[in-house]
């Protein structure tokens, strides 16, 4: 049963009936303040450029530790409770992208480049000018070729992926590493360059030594169209990589405020605080704006003096572009309060603004009722309750994990024509001006209202059976040597990055046995 009122009658409404019964709102006027200072008083922007100011958060990297400590004086200073530091795993070695990230063509003209290479791979030892030569496609154009490949950059055909070039196979490959080229260079599949890398089967003194540059696509066109004009080209990259030595433990955040009634009963409120890192990227959208909206709610509660009477958490995770395994490891650890987490709430899809839920259909009023102060509040972004059979089982963010075991976990829809998520994942465009200031208002303030809500209903949030992951249907399908795609019958709708847990597992048993018995 939805309220009958309308906007104009708002106040009225929240003081005479506030919602239905199965709504399980909260305070009325608690929720008004949280309106009043989510419209009239946001700061969400001010987050994200704290956050953006810090910089891109590649898990391992000490940019991350920086942000996780900036995050928690915040929660301490809105006078959150509780608030720590709780640790789900370690990498085997640090990395980071220094200040000096310079590619260019400087013969037959100067031409800057955007550019990347992978995480946890090797930079250059200074600035490196060499000629551009085309790639021998075959050991016997390599062997007729040689002379010319030692010290040149070598420029490979067709477009880089997501997970970089593909590269030459087999012997052809060591042929050319063996050449005494200055590296590897190639061209994305349009204007964005994306981020990528793994620690897996690496440490401080086990390195891989190839240089892969991928440049963007109208770089690479400049490139080749000028070899194939018989011109000579010469690049030069300065390209800072910096390695740190492990085993470096790895955190999410999380703080806390405190129930009133049921404290140990929750909802979650949730993002992802690490990100990707091309240079040129701050890792503003994916997911900066998660992280800016789940700290905002808090500091927008604690502004109106909300009195929950369950905890509401907030988290933000780490490792989740590694395959979720701050929120994976956050599960197991926390394995007996899952029946005690009425909701968790994930916002990782960017600059929208929220536009609703997905979940089942015995969720549906109890969920529209929370959400419903926001849609009043906020009418030119419309919001709704989408029912599904099942919980999602899949989603790639940090959601699914809950999900998995029965815990209702909803990835926010993120709507609104102003954001461009395709433009900024994982790219060198995932910067602080791509973020909508209107839409991250809304979501912050959608935030704050919801949790409340849910954390004052009479019972927990209605739960359907764990959703199927057909744990014996998994297709594991290599990419490259160290990637894996979980099988898209295992998700909902797009794939949000890969998932690598199995291969981290896989990469944790080898590091366990060298350790304990020499084995490599």
């Amino acid at each position: 049963m939805r309220p009958f009122c309308m906007s104009r009658l708002f106040l009225p409404c929240l003081l005479v009936a506030p919602f239905s019964l199965a709504g399980a709102q909260g305070d009325p006027a608690t929720v008004e303040r949280i309106i009043d200072r989510g419209k009239h008083n946001n700061q969400v922007m001010v987050r994200l450029r704290d956050i953006t100011d810090i910089g891109p958060r590649l898990t391992g990297s000490p940019n991350l530790y920086r942000a996780q400590l900036w995050a928690m004086s915040q929660f301490r200073k809105w006078g959150l409770k509780d608030v720590r530091l709780e640790k789900w795993g370690e990498v085997p070695v640090g990395f980071e992208r220094g200040s000096r990230q310079v590619g260019r063509m400087v013969r037959p003209f100067l031409s800057d480049f955007q550019f990347t290479t992978p995480n946890w791979a090797p930079g250059t030892n200074g600035l490196v000018r060499a000629k551009a030569v085309a790639a021998p496609k075959t050991l016997e154009e390599l062997q007729q070729r040689q002379a010319s490949l030692k010290g040149a950059w070598l420029v490979l055909e067709g477009n880089a992926g997501m997970r970089g070039a593909r590269m030459p196979d087999g012997e052809l490959k060591k042929a050319l590493d063996a050449a005494g080229i200055a590296g590897y260079v190639s061209g994305a599949a349009d204007e964005r360059v994306h981020s990528h890398g793994t620690w897996r089967d690496k440490s401080y003194d086990v390195r891989p030594k190839d240089l892969q540059i991928t440049v963007r696509k109208s770089d690479y066109d400049r490139i080749v169209r000028n070899i194939r004009f018989g011109r000579e080209v010469e690049l030069e990259f300065d390209i800072e990589n910096r390695w740190f030595k492990g085993p470096v433990p790895q955190y999410n955040v999380v703080a806390d405020i405190k129930g009133t009634e049921r404290p140990d009963e929750m909802v979650i409120v949730c993002g992802h605080f690490d990100s990707w890192n091309s240079p040129g990227s701050q890792g503003a959208n994916d997911n900066g704006t998660g992280s800016a909206t789940a700290m905002e709610a808090a500091r927008l509660l604690m502004a109106a003096g909300a009195k929950p009477k369950r905890t509401i958490r907030f988290v933000l995770w780490s490792g989740e572009e590694q395959g979720l395994l701050g929120s994976r490891g956050y599960v197991a650890t926390h394995k007996d309060e899952m029946d005690k987490i009425s909701a968790v709430l994930n916002d990782d899809g960017g600059t929208g603004y929220h536009g609703g839920y997905v979940g089942i259909e015995t969720m549906k009023e109890a969920m529209e009722a929370a959400f419903a102060p926001t849609v009043r509040a906020f009418p030119e972004f419309p919001m709704e309750f989408s029912v599904a059979k099942q919980m999602p089982a899949g989603g790639s963010s940090d959601h699914a994990p809950f999900n998995w075991e029965g815990v209702p976990g909803f990835f926010t829809m993120e709507k609104g024509e102003k954001a461009n998520y395709g433009k900024v994942w994982h790219t060198q465009f995932d910067r602080y001006e791509e973020a909508v200031p209107e839409y991250l208002v809304q979501s912050s303030t959608n935030h704050a209202i919801v949790a409340y809500n849910l954390a004052c209903a009479p019972t927990l949030l209605a739960r359907g059976p764990k959703p199927e992951r057909r744990r014996d249907a998994i297709k594991i399908e290599p990419v490259g040597a160290d990637h894996v795609y979980e099988s898209p019958d295992l998700h909902d709708g797009d794939h949000d990055h890969s998932d690598d847990y199995i291969l981290e597992l896989v990469d944790r048993v080898k590091r366990a046995a060298a350790a304990n018995f020499g084995l490599r």
